[in-house]
């Protein structure tokens, strides 16, 4: 039988409207499901009513009309939708800050946390990637293989308690909480950079692998180069582009572990901002908090999409 034709790519604009489609369509989606999830924490109008004495029904009546609870839930959405696509968030039901003020202040933490973490997680990974590969079958293989997998199985909570007790607590090195100079930094991006490298040393160690067994590489030996120029301007180029595609799709994972290591290292940022809308049921600051996380996440994975649709025309026929 003959083969089907391959699928002519679609032109860059049709590509590129396509994908921004189908990133609207996650928020629109991601949006309304925050909406209703954050209604499940609690009824907010009995968090502001506590300390105020007797409360009656009618005085709870009352703070759910003034804060718009009242209405039907879709209208709650809409409004929040309106206010969204003109840049305003709502304001936060405890303190009447504007939501977006709260966000703006709280992602520069969030976003360095985020930069350290992915930098880190690179340093360690990709040296210890190339070296399993290159090394495959020997004893520092079986040893990264094994670290990685110990790495693989740390819940990320409990890599940062463990963290704090041995770098704060019985070695009072780096502070254990809070944003409070360089040092400060240190313990969080150390966590998140190690969870991030056990599955990137992995990537590494397969992408060198079949990179390694390339013509190109055993001519580039052919010709008597030294190792590490093979290695490192031969082989490591050609790895980069699915290790940084794939960084690109972790990125949604590594925002979802970060909220938590905020929140254990009291780490001002979007995590501690909205673990502390939950308990407060402020519903505007974590709905707005989730959202621009989401938003965020779809950004980056639209970037990867666009990135690799300029760079290989045949995705775009997918």
């Amino acid at each position: 039988m003959p083969d089907r034709p391959l699928a002519e790519p679609v032109s860059l604009t049709g590509f590129l409207l396509k994908r921004l489609l189908q990133a609207l369509f996650v928020i629109v989606v991601v949006t309304l499901l925050v909406s209703w999830a954050v209604r499940l924490t609690g009824d907010p109008s009995l968090m502001l009513a506590q300390g105020a004495g007797s409360v009656t029904q009618q005085d709870l009546d009352n703070i759910r009309q003034h804060l718009g609870l009242n209405r039907p839930f879709i209208d709650q959405y809409l409004g929040f939708m309106r206010g969204l696509v003109t840049g305003d968030l709502g304001r936060s039901f405890l303190g009447g800050t504007p939501v977006g003020q709260l966000v703006a202040d709280a992602l520069p933490a969030t976003l360095m946390l985020t930069f350290c973490s992915l930098v880190l997680s690179l340093m360690i990974s990709i040296p210890l990637g190339m070296r399993a590969a290159v090394n495959k079958g020997g004893w520092s293989d079986q040893l990264i293989r094994i670290l990685s997998l110990v790495g693989l199985s740390f819940p990320n909570f409990w890599l940062a308690i463990m963290l704090v007790l041995l770098f704060s607590i019985v070695l009072p090195v780096f502070p254990p909480s809070g944003m409070d100079g360089p040092l400060s930094l240190v313990l969080p991006a150390v966590t998140m950079g190690i969870i991030l490298s056990a599955t990137n040393i992995r990537l590494v160690r397969t992408a060198m692998l079949d990179i390694l067994s390339a013509q190109y590489i055993m001519v580039a030996r052919s010709k008597g180069l030294k190792e590490r120029v093979v290695l490192y301007q031969h082989a490591l180029r050609n790895c980069a582009i699915p290790l940084i595609t794939f960084i690109g799709l972790q990125f949604g994972s590594l925002i979802g572990g970060i909220v938590v290591v905020e929140k254990v290292f009291n780490w001002p940022g979007l995590g501690t901002l909205a673990f502390d809308a939950i308990s407060g049921r402020d519903y505007p600051v974590l709905q707005g908090t989730v959202t621009v996380l989401a938003i965020l996440i779809v950004l980056v994975n639209l970037l990867v999409d666009v990135a690799y649709g300029l760079v290989d025309p045949r995705i775009r026929s997918r």
